[in-house]
């Protein structure tokens, strides 16, 4: 007999912790789960946002709570893993939202050129921040390890739970000039999979999504000309490198995500899957 494939889908019931969960994508995807019916727990650095995305998910009926917590802080999350639990038991699910990238960890050039002449300061590999550099990495990579470690020790106890970390196209191929926030997406996808080998026995399943580019708010001031409202030259790039020849939506993660955490995908583990219009697979 086939089984009933919609109810392999189901969350209801299931506690969820999302972390960064008072951004853009984390709090999508948190009040995806709790329309769906999980009791989902926004946790952010910044408390307002959080109890902010809380309360709106509250306002139509979802079942929510909200932590202010700074994601490479151990202590504090081990005290809103305390309290969760106290509150409505062990999560079921974990999506590691939290992550971003630091200005100062960008370069200006994709290319460097042999130098001739005066150096002109800024720009390049050589005059990255180091403190910019390290607060990307640690907020990508210990910013979904140390919550891991964290929230994800009740579903190993119980023996069974989702974790879902967020990658990026930078995880598979590095993107020119993000170099820091690429290798520390690329160490999320290297952790997710031997997480994932490491937890195989105990029932938690680990997977991670590689967001294409979504036209958030964020990345259209960075995307689109604010005088002319015209693309920019890296935008143009991004495009012509989309074989489905468009930005992403926001909510077009919800459906990979929604098949990571549930039992719909209760025999994969390790992988990394893009959602991206065919961003990851073309070259020319």
């Amino acid at each position: 007999m086939t089984p009933d494939l919609i109810s392999r889908f189901d969350v209801r019931g299931k506690i969820a912790v999302v972390t960064g969960g008072g951004g853009i994508l984390p709090s999508i995807m948190g009040a995806a789960l709790a329309e769906r019916g999980s009791r989902v727990a926004f946790v952010d650095i910044d408390g307002a946002k959080a109890r902010a995305a809380a309360e709106a998910v509250g306002s139509s009926g979802g079942e929510t709570v909200s932590f202010a917590c700074d994601v490479l802080d151990e202590d504090g999350l081990t005290r809103a893993y305390k309290e969760l639990c106290e509150t409505w038991g062990s999560p079921d699910i974990l999506v590691n939202g939290a992550g971003g990238n630091a200005p100062g960890g960008t370069t200006r050039l994709e290319f460097l050129e042999r130098r001739v002449g005066p150096e002109t300061p800024g720009g390049d590999f050589f005059s990255l921040d180091l403190e910019a550099a390290r607060s990307t990495f640690d907020l990508n990579f210990f910013g979904t390890f140390l919550p891991t470690r964290v929230f994800s020790r009740g579903m190993v106890d119980k023996g069974g739970g989702a974790v879902l970390n967020i990658a990026s196209m930078g995880a598979l191929t590095p993107l020119t000039q993000v170099g820091m926030y690429s290798a520390a997406k690329a160490a999320v996808a290297n952790f997710t999979a031997w997480l994932a080998v490491h937890f195989a026995r105990t029932g938690v399943r680990v997977n991670a999504l590689a967001p294409g580019f979504l036209m958030t708010e964020q990345l259209r001031f960075l995307h689109v000309d604010q005088a002319t409202g015209q693309p920019t030259p890296r935008a143009k790039k991004v495009i012509a490198h989309t074989p489905l020849g468009r930005y992403g939506n926001p909510d077009e993660l919800l459906g990979g995500m929604l098949y990571l955490v549930s039992e719909a995908s209760s025999f994969v583990t390790g992988i990394v899957l893009p959602i991206d219009g065919g961003f990851s697979s073309y070259s020319i």
